[in-house]
């Protein structure tokens, strides 16, 4: 997870925590959205990913009225001070640093067998 982070942090210029609470967002998101075996092999290649999950529901019942989908992820990434801009450069590092994990075959089919992310890649 560190290793992320820092990709992150440095790629797409934001600060450490917030990537941390970034990444448990999205792969939340990809989890309950996408394919879920492709999902799961990219979960398994990310130390700490499952902890950075746990920790991104723990929005209480804002999140739970916010309901699903990619515009409840946008809105969550929003609040924790990104920009369009700054989302679309954290998914794009996270898909290269997907690829470089499981391959770019198993992250094309999360980025395709997910409803919205393809604007994202």
């Amino acid at each position: 997870m560190d290793e992320l982070i820092g990709r992150l942090a440095t790629n797409a210029s934001i600060d450490g925590a917030v990537a941390e609470k970034t990444v448990g967002i999205i792969l939340g998101f990809l989890r309950s959205e996408g394919p879920s075996d492709s999902v799961q092999a990219l979960i398994d290649q990310i130390p700490g990913a499952e902890g950075a999950i746990e920790a991104s529901r723990s929005g209480g019942g804002l999140s739970r009225l916010m309901g699903g989908g990619l515009m409840a992820v946008g809105t969550r990434l929003m609040g924790l001070g990104l920009g369009m801009s700054d989302i679309q450069n954290v998914a794009r590092e996270l898909f290269r640093y997907g690829r470089d994990k499981i391959g770019a075959d198993q992250m094309g089919k999360i980025i395709a067998g997910t409803p919205g992310l393809s604007q994202f890649a």
